[in-house]
């Protein structure tokens, strides 16, 4: 796999000088608190600013699951001796506010990325005097804006976490709906301001991070200034029982023991999850299952919702995905678009060989750890699941193909964030 890292060319006057300190800002647990860790790690996270954190300790451990379930994973180990800021309660009484005022869809989403930058200048205007040496200000995409404004008052760093590939890609999905209209639900694209917002947190941002080339390309066809993307993949620590997992495949998929085919995440149709339903019909009486892990936002043709080769496993907590990962026997990560896709590297820990298109984060090498689609569609998908069931062996090799683990590493994470600000 060739070197994702890009030398970037910035005002040197606004670098900062060693030793620096770090503030991370994020919503939710997003690529499992990497950067706070691999900051944390080197002893360079100054603060860590999020919405929830339910430590061990917390009293929300006491509320019933059904309550809280999600909350319950906004919590790493690793951070435990970290300086972590959240808002609980405020988050509690957003959430509750925004569902009374029955706001859904893209106006909640804003709302709540208005209400967390709000609640994180608030801290930082409580933390700035504590602050005596050059500080960088890390936040993620679309809810940076008014964060960034705060930064650059005070004279900070800036750097800009790029989730997906923008704008570019929404014109992509809008294409894929077009193309598949029978499963649009109550999909929408972003508003106007949404997109004005972000294309100034980019003006702001002294360097913005992506994960792959993919969203590094996209980033450029929207007008993105190519000098500020960086590219650093995302990183994974997988579960120690991974590393003594033993994957079995029987000599021959059968009826009573069927090719057992893994989708994960977003039931959406930015997923690839209209491909995958294509190739669903063009199986029917194969040796194959499907299990579609992950909440549908889409229409379902009752078709497919009682088809006989398609589990349908619905909505789990990051916490419950290992039992899939470790009981199938391929992923399927046939995404239109995506600024990265960490379930692969989740699905590589399991010695699980993937089939991924190219729009995404470069994990498979083909004919290695797995299989690369050059296009998403039915009949590809279905090409490639064919002739697995005709050579099951494929799958044994394929599952210790795996690509280097120091690739993806948190070491390599800190290193590659030090070389974004030189």
């Amino acid at each position: 796999m060739e070197d994702l890292i890009l030398v970037l060319e910035i005002d040197s006057s606004s670098m900062p000088t060693e030793p620096y300190n770090w503030i991370s800002s994020q919503i939710g647990a997003r690529d499992h608190y990497t950067i706070p860790r691999a900051l944390q790690q080197q002893g360079q996270l100054t603060h860590l600013i999020t919405d929830a954190w339910v430590s061990p300790q917390s009293a929300l451990n006491y509320l019933p699951k059904s309550v809280l379930a999600n909350l319950r994973e906004r919590y790493h180990p690793d951070l435990n001796q970290a300086s972590v800021h959240a808002f609980n309660s405020s988050l509690i009484r957003f959430e509750l506010t925004q569902r009374l005022q029955k706001k859904i869809g893209w106006e909640r989403v804003i709302a709540r990325n208005q209400w967390f930058q709000q609640q994180t200048i608030k801290t930082l205007a409580g933390l700035s005097d504590q602050i005596t040496t050059p500080l960088i200000l890390l936040s993620y995409s679309y809810a940076a804006l008014d964060i960034f404004r705060f930064a650059k008052q005070q004279g900070w760093y800036t750097v800009l976490c790029q989730i997906d590939p923008g704008l570019w890609e929404e014109k992509m999905v809008t294409q894929e709906y077009e193309r598949y209209p029978q499963y649009r639900a109550n999909w929408q694209p972003a508003p106007p301001e949404y997109w004005q917002s972000w294309r100034e947190e980019c003006t702001l941002a002294d360097v913005i991070v992506v994960n792959s080339n993919w969203s590094g390309q996209l980033l450029e066809k929207t007008g993105v200034e190519p000098k500020k993307i960086h590219i650093i993949p995302l990183v994974y620590t997988p579960p120690e029982a991974a590393s003594n997992f033993v994957r079995t495949y029987p000599e021959l998929f059968s009826q009573e023991r069927p090719l057992r085919v893994l989708f994960l995440g977003q039931v959406i149709l930015r997923k690839g999850i209209a491909a995958v339903l294509d190739a669903v019909q063009l199986l029917e009486g194969f040796a194959v299952d499907f299990w579609i892990v992950g909440y549908v936002q889409i229409e379902i043709p009752s078709h497919f919702q009682n088809h006989p080769q398609i589990r349908w496993l619905g909505h789990v907590n990051r916490s419950e995905t290992a039992q899939y990962y470790q009981r199938a026997d391929v992923f399927l990560f046939p995404t239109i678009s995506d600024g990265f896709g960490l379930t692969q590297l989740e699905a590589q820990a399991w010695k699980l060989p993937i089939i991924a298109s190219r729009s995404c984060g470069e994990v498979v090498v083909d004919n290695v750890n797995g299989w690369i689609l050059e296009e998403v569609s039915g009949n590809k998908i279905a090409n490639l699941i064919q002739s697995i069931l005709t050579d099951p062996a494929e799958l044994r090799y394929l599952s210790n193909g795996l690509a280097s683990p120091l690739k993806f590493s948190l070491a390599n994470l800190f290193q590659s964030l030090q070389d974004s600000i030189l």
